[in-house]
Order: structure tokens, then C-alpha cells, then sequence
């Protein structure tokens, strides 16, 4: 049975890592160019096809509430940054991509934060991040069908 004082020792520990880092990485983004949620949309558009997804799977991917992301969404095709159509396969959903601007707005902030990421990271080591990839994707994986899985 797992120690429960150590549990939330290690809980809390990880909750303060996570706020302090997101915390000093949260400069590189500006509301001029992309808000960090504009960031996250375009990351999860970025990595689809044609640099485009489903809304839904933006949404699976994001941190904030469905009726959020769609205003959200809104926003950025009113600014555009990604364009939106419906779903061929799905009557109820739509599908987004990255438009010129909002590629080019993603490239300059991702080379400024994928940097800063790689700085505040570089006080561990490759196995020791390697390591916390495992554990985090571990703790992920609770929420899992079926309990947790292993890396």
C-alpha cells in the first residue's frame, strides 16, 4: 500500500514544480501574438495532417471546458489564425486549421518557448528526464479504462 503521507508530499511537490515552471515559461507568450490557450490550439492543429484536427481532439487536448474552446476557437478564426468548416464524416463537429498567419504566429512562439522550456529543464539530466516522461505519463494513465499503465 502506498504511504499516504509521502503520497501527498510528492503530490504537493509536483503541484509546486508545475506552477513555478508554467509560471516563468508564461512570458513567452503575449496577447499581441498568441495567448498561451491560442498556443495550445495551434499546437494540437500543427501536429495534424495538413495542419489540421478535429475539434474535438482540440478539445481532448486542452485544459478548459468544451463550450470554452469553441469560443475560444471562434476568436481565432475571427483573428485569423485558424480557419473552421464542418466535419464531412461528423454532422456535429467541425474541423479546424492553421491558417498562414497562424502558422507563422505559432513558429516564432514555439522556437521562444521550446527554448525556454529546454533552459528551465536543462537543471536535470537526460535520464532524470526521461525518467519524469515515464512517471508523469504513468500518473496520466490512471485515468485510463483499466487503472493505470505502465511506460
Amino acid at each position: 500500500m502506498t504511504d499516504r503521507r509521502l503520497a501527498i508530499a510528492a503530490w504537493e511537490s509536483l503541484f509546486r514544480a508545475q506552477h513555478e515552471v508554467l509560471h516563468e515559461i508564461s512570458g513567452d507568450f503575449c496577447e499581441d501574438d498568441l495567448t498561451q490557450a491560442e498556443y495550445d490550439v495551434l499546437l494540437t492543429v500543427t501536429r495534424g495532417d495538413d495542419h489540421a484536427a478535429r475539434l474535438r481532439d482540440v478539445t481532448a487536448n486542452m485544459l478548459i471546458s468544451q463550450p470554452s474552446v469553441s469560443r475560444l476557437v471562434d476568436r481565432m478564426v475571427a483573428r485569423g489564425l485558424i480557419s473552421k468548416w464542418p466535419d464531412p464524416q461528423d454532422g456535429r463537429g467541425a474541423i479546424v486549421r492553421a491558417t498562414d498567419t497562424g502558422l507563422a504566429a505559432f513558429r516564432r512562439v514555439a522556437t521562444t518557448h521550446g527554448r525556454s522550456i529546454a533552459e528551465r529543464m536543462s537543471v536535470l539530466t537526460d535520464a532524470e528526464l526521461a525518467q519524469l516522461q515515464a512517471l508523469t505519463s504513468k500518473l496520466r494513465g490512471a485515468d485510463a479504462p483499466g487503472g493505470a499503465t505502465t511506460p
